[in-house]
């Protein structure tokens, strides 16, 4: 008997880790026809092959390339050889997107694939990001001053407000092993020609950033930044607990809003304190607030000298005796 190629071993056995819990229930696959999506199809259609489950490989065509929708076509008939079910899904993307194109097509793309997944019973999405992916995104986080929140990075399993699970089995896989995968699977790859237009700044951290840092600091460097990326929402997860356990005893409901006791505030840590004040405005308000004004809130407990209100998004914050309170605008 021939040897498994050690790529294709590497990718099922992170695929076997992720699925395996799911008991056999069917999944869905974002494909793309890229290296990374058509490895973990593959794999999976393995994988859930011995779990008697089943595979739903969602094609998403964003109609914003010439012969997008052969380009789907063929993805799909690609993991129809497989094994899995597939499904071609055209979107519509929202070409005013506040945060840009990208944003646009992601947001567009999530939404087909929770709506197929519910269409088919599935309870969760696998996604194709690699270890790459990861380490790009903790690097933009750490470039744009994002905080701890985008130092986390993209997490393997996300349970989503509906229940449904996104799961990222590849995370501790390097691109070049999907790319192996595929090649020793004898699948037809199709490089995405955003995923080389220097325009994005992904692409420029993928292309040169990530070069540079290995040539001049040893190789490394992505495996690095994705452990940083694990310790960080390991440290989250231990703070979203404490935040919780603490809020409790320091929130009440006030007229038109909500209100947090001064010294409660005041007495906790500044990480601790900066959290509570984001969360509290987020679970009220449904908005975030940059760091700069989450510190402006927080000068209210912690250097109070008589300031007036503070116009926050969709809300106001003002000292009143023991308490903060945040009040809808």
């Amino acid at each position: 008997m021939p040897s498994l190629d050690p790529a294709i071993a590497e990718v099922r056995r992170a695929v076997r880790a992720a699925i395996t819990p799911l008991a056999g229930a069917p999944v869905v696959v974002g494909l793309s026809g890229g290296a990374d999506s058509l490895a973990l199809t593959a794999a999976a259609v393995f994988e859930a092959g011995k779990l008697g489950g089943r595979v739903i490989a969602a094609v998403v065509d964003h109609g914003l390339q010439p012969g997008s929708d052969a380009i789907a076509a063929r993805a799909a008939a690609q993991a129809r050889e497989l094994g899995a079910d597939a499904l071609v899904l055209p979107v519509q993307v929202d070409a005013g997107h506040p945060d840009g194109p990208e944003a646009a097509a992601r947001d567009a793309r999530y939404a087909a694939l929770r709506a197929t997944a519910r269409a088919e019973g599935a309870d969760a999405v696998l996604l194709g990001h690699t270890l790459d992916d990861q380490a790009e995104t903790v690097l933009l986080g750490l470039a744009r001053g994002s905080g701890a929140a985008s130092l986390q990075g993209m997490a393997p399993v996300r349970r989503g407000d509906d229940d449904l699970l996104w799961i990222r089995p590849l995370l501790g896989v390097r691109r070049e092993i999907t790319r192996r995968f595929c090649a020793a699977s004898a699948l037809e790859v199709w490089d995405d020609p955003h995923n080389v237009d220097d325009r994005y700044a992904r692409v420029r951290t993928r292309e040169r950033v990530l070069p540079v840092l290995e040539a001049e600091l040893g190789p490394g460097i992505a495996e690095a930044l994705a452990r940083t990326a694990e310790q960080l929402r390991e440290d989250a997860e231990a703070f979203e607990e404490m935040i919780h356990e603490t809020i409790e005893d320091i929130v009440e409901h006030a007229e038109a809003g909500i209100a947090v006791s001064v010294a409660a505030l005041a007495a906790n840590p500044a990480a601790l304190r900066n959290r509570i004040i984001r969360l509290v405005v987020d679970s009220e308000f449904g908005v975030s607030l940059t760091r700069g004004q989450t510190l402006e809130v927080a000068r209210l407990a912690t250097d109070w000298s008589g300031q007036g209100p503070i116009d926050l998004p969709a809300c106001t914050a003002r000292r009143a005796g023991g308490q903060i309170v945040f009040t809808a605008r």
